[in-house]
């Protein structure tokens, strides 16, 4: 049986949303706003404590303790798409592109 991939960063977003970085490389989004209203995850709603999130034993955890498990982490997050990379311009001389007599 495979494991999940373990959280190793963590950026919290003002919309109660963690971007995670996990071990495998992939960049992930976790909403936390459906878990604000219960329990010890109740003082989340306060942004100064939500920003508190650190990553924790491959997981995270907030300053009041709270913490979630890294395979809900994974599973119930969405991939953040990749940036399309931008084509490069490149200045070059038209006397090149003039059709030839």
């Amino acid at each position: 049986m495979q494991l999940n991939p373990r959280v190793k960063a963590v950026r919290p977003q003002p919309d109660h949303t963690l971007r995670l970085t996990f071990t495998n490389g992939e960049v992930r989004v976790f909403d936390v706003k459906p878990y604000l209203s219960k329990g010890i995850f109740r003082p989340l709603q306060n942004l100064e404590v939500f920003n508190s999130v650190r990553p924790f034993l491959g997981s995270v955890q907030w300053s009041n303790e709270a913490d979630l498990c890294p395979d809900t982490l994974y599973e119930k997050s969405v991939p953040v798409r990749p940036r399309k990379p931008r084509a490069l311009q490149i200045a070059e001389s038209r006397a090149k592109y003039r059709p030839k007599k």
